[in-house]
């Protein structure tokens, strides 16, 4: 029978506080004010002291309001229905869909097993070159997108939902400018991918605890589905607002501040949330790419930081580009040779070519005379920006690659390149 309370001992914010006995942590009550029936959760607990985030926030709460603790922390429904289903971050349908109660699973439960890992070892392809060519992403990598505000981010993450190689697409916003959410939906409705996606939606006039469970609604249902023998990428924007509002949270509940006021366990928040990466031994797989959004483009701000130490590599997202200098995938050699006998070879020769056109574009502005290597490189510079760094080039790897070996021959003699001869032999294009 679940304990119903009628007594509430101070009102905080969107925090309240209630003596209560045999609740957990995290565990879901209902009050009943005014305004109809709100849902919280238990945050913390201290004797008999339970502390509750409300999540439509403290307004219209009076201290007489009847709590009701439901001895169960938030599930989430999981079946092929919620395909093509757009949540909030209570996991109620926020597109006006039918709510859905069957096979509740729980969220923010533990990362899987390491015995029943296996080693990343395919290619996630998403016809974008400077992932695919030279920055690799891999089946059950997780992977961040640092980012300034103002990048085009969330088109990048639309453009991956659409062309990624992956049977189930969740895609998880928190903070999201209206806009945003409704620039997401109506790109994957008009590629034809929401049928295989599953959104969950926090905007910025949502409550800030709903922002917090995002992820981990998202990853709930790819955990299901990856245990249906599904290739699951879990799409997540933005994680820096994931952390604001647990900062918010933390300063309500009066917790002693870490670096810039974040919480001492922003570190282990945020490693929970991205262990959940895997790719099952006898099942499907996770894959986790989330933008990160850096405030100033400080790349030591608390949360790319410690992003940083958690993930494996990082997309850098600048001038409405991936850079190849600062972007790193650290599971890529596991794959790339695999897929082409000329790809690594070619990655290496191109990131090569065109860190000497940066130092030459250098030598330009300051005015020196420029040799005709150094003209080779002004035009090879143009062209692997134009068509292989410009993130509207959409195609298949092994065009990518045939795209490089194009560039080359038309800025370079064979033996200027550093290949081997018999990849030249092999793959040279024929004038």
């Amino acid at each position: 029978m679940n304990k119903v309370y009628s007594k509430i001992e101070s009102i905080n914010g969107s925090v309240i506080t209630v003596r209560a006995q045999g609740v957990k942590l995290n565990e879901l009550a209902e009050i009943t004010t005014r305004f109809g029936k709100s849902l919280a959760e238990v945050n913390k607990i201290d004797g008999d002291i339970v502390s509750l985030q409300v999540f439509a926030g403290g307004r219209g709460v009076a201290t007489n309001n009847q709590i009701r603790f439901l001895g169960h922390d938030m599930k989430v429904s999981f079946s092929e229905n919620i395909l093509g289903r757009i949540f909030d971050g209570s996991a109620e349908p926020r597109d006006h869909g039918p709510a859905l109660a069957e096979n509740l699973t729980s969220i923010g439960g533990p990362s899987v097993n390491p015995s029943k890992r296996i080693n990343p070892n395919r290619m996630m392809r998403t016809n974008i070159p400077m992932i695919d060519v030279f920055n690799t992403l891999v089946v059950s990598q997780k992977i961040p997108i640092f980012s300034i505000s103002g990048e085009p981010y969330n088109q990048l993450l639309a453009r991956i939902a659409m062309q990624a190689e992956a049977d189930v697409i969740v895609l998880g916003g928190m903070g999201l400018k209206y806009d945003d959410y409704l620039f997401f939906k109506n790109t994957l409705e008009e590629g034809g991918s929401l049928s295989k996606t599953v959104m969950f939606i926090h905007t910025s006039a949502d409550p800030t605890v709903e922002c917090m469970k995002i992820p981990d609604l998202s990853l709930a249902v790819a955990e299901q589905f990856a245990l249906q023998g599904k290739d699951v990428l879990v799409l997540l924007t933005d994680m820096t607002n994931f952390a604001d509002a647990m900062k918010e949270i933390a300063i309500t509940q009066e917790q002693v501040p870490s670096n810039r006021g974040y919480p001492g366990d922003l570190y282990s928040q945020l490693a929970s949330r991205y262990e959940k990466a895997v790719d099952f031994a006898d099942s499907g797989s996770i894959t986790v790419l989330a933008v990160t959004t850096m405030p100033g483009d400080d790349v030591t701000h608390p949360v790319p930081d410690n992003t940083g130490y958690i993930t494996e590599g990082q997309y850098y997202l600048k001038g409405g580009r991936i850079e190849p200098f600062g972007s790193l995938s650290r599971l890529k050699q596991q794959v790339n040779s695999k897929t082409r006998k000329d790809h690594r070879s070619l990655m290496d020769a191109m990131i090569r070519l065109y860190a000497q056109y940066k130092d030459t574009l250098e030598k330009k502005s300051m005015g020196f005379n420029m040799s005709s290597w150094d003209e080779k490189l002004l035009k090879y510079g143009v062209m692997f920006e134009s068509q292989m760094m410009d993130l509207s080039v959409n195609i298949p790897l092994e065009e990518a690659l045939d795209n490089g070996w194009k560039i080359l021959a038309q800025c370079f003699e064979k033996q200027e390149t550093g290949l081997k001869t018999e990849l030249i032999e092999q793959f040279w294009p024929s004038k």
